[in-house]
């Protein structure tokens, strides 16, 4: 069974603690799209007063403070919806849901990551105004290339920023091209910080070897500058940041034939579900913290994308694959990873909204505000 919200709250017109949870159609697009709304920063206090999160998080500030950062960005893949995942998942409570388990909280407006010269849905473009949409052709297999290091640049921006304050990150996205910028963001306040990506796939393709295009495919390989990877505009302001080393892989069941050469060739660590079938994720997860942080003394950031899991426990997502993370093996993850007291950044990427019945959607919500909370402390007892 789903776990049940810490702190239920009442969703009407508007979501949790007055958060505008609605979509907003578009007439010269015909698609509904993220609402551009709050303009302003929501905070929410422990529910107690006093209460303070299970584990102490030693890279962190007191009192523990987190900031959402909702992302409605689809750029990076060409299925719309993804793009609501945040606004949802706010609507969903958890922001009092994390103010449940002991955290400060703060979410901030989403409208700087709309508001891009290359985004055919601009913040100001559901208003008659309009402003001019700058085209954004393929670059060599690279679609939506200026848009997608656009926006992965603010993301790297904030991030960075919030962590500078001694706070989590907690990235809701949105594609997981956004990776590019979460994890460039937690690096340029912890350049020894190891990186746990929990995916169905390895987004290890570079621009030349992505038979797609779609850099939700690719933010990986940019974080580690391989071949391929020096191109504009992304050359503009990423720098690689991440070493073969301090990155280890689990869930993995869908990875294309460029991207298992290029996982080979640099030694990367990476578990499988054959890995997890074999050992069990209790085995699984130790040997990965053992590789990336066997004294557990560096920061981590975790990026979990909800495709990880089977779809039968998140199947409003964008490439579902068959045979993924139980309910339960996806929950040991962060459980695990929040026990380390190691964390400094956290994503959950590709809740789509748009997709299937509203049970299977609500379902895909769920799992992804209780994938936030087991990272941020709650446990089963």
């Amino acid at each position: 069974m789903l776990r049940q919200a810490i702190a239920p709250i009442r969703v009407g017109s508007r979501g949790a603690m007055g958060v505008p949870a609605r979509s907003v159609w578009t007439k010269a697009h015909k698609e509904w799209r993220a609402d551009t709304s709050p303009t302003s920063t929501i905070s929410a206090s422990p529910t107690n007063g006093t209460k303070t999160p299970k584990y102490k998080y030693k890279f962190l500030s007191e009192p523990a403070t987190t900031e959402i950062i909702g992302i409605p960005f689809s750029g990076g893949q060409p299925r719309a919806g993804v793009d609501l995942g945040p606004n949802r998942l706010i609507s969903a409570g958890l922001i009092n849901q994390i103010a449940g388990l002991g955290w400060n909280v703060k979410y901030n407006t989403q409208q700087t990551f709309l508001d891009n010269p290359y985004n055919p849905v601009q913040a100001g473009e559901a208003t008659e105004g309009g402003r001019k949409v700058l085209p954004d052709p393929d670059i060599g297999k690279m679609k939506k290339p200026r848009l997608v290091s656009a926006v992965c640049e603010k993301v790297a921006e904030k991030v960075g920023g919030i962590a500078e304050k001694g706070w989590l990150p907690l990235t809701l996205g949105g594609d997981h091209s956004l990776g590019l910028g979460t994890v460039a963001g937690t690096k340029s306040r912890f350049p020894d910080a190891k990186v746990i990506w929990v995916d169905a796939h390895a987004d290890i393709n570079t621009p030349l070897t992505t038979d797609t295009g779609n850099l939700h495919g690719c933010p990986v390989s940019f974080l580690l500058g391989l071949t391929g990877c020096d191109v504009e505009p992304f050359n503009k302001w990423v720098k690689p940041c991440l070493k073969p080393e301090d990155l280890v892989f689990i869930g993995l069941r869908d990875v294309d034939p460029a991207e298992k050469e290029l996982l080979r060739e640099n030694g990367i660590k990476a578990f499988s579900m054959h890995e997890v079938d074999r050992y069990g994720i209790g085995k699984v997860v130790e040997l990965a913290l053992q590789h990336v942080n066997p004294n557990g003394d560096k920061p981590i950031h975790l990026s979990f994308d909800v495709d990880a899991m089977d779809p039968t426990v998140a199947p409003s997502t964008g490439t579902p694959v068959r045979g993924g993370l139980t309910f339960r093996e996806g929950h040991y993850i962060t459980e695990a990873v929040a026990e380390t007291g190691c964390l400094v950044g956290i994503d959950i990427m590709e809740v789509n909204p748009s997709l299937l019945d509203p049970v299977s959607i609500d379902q895909t919500v769920a799992v992804g505000c209780s994938l936030a909370r087991a990272a941020m402390g709650e446990t089963l007892l």
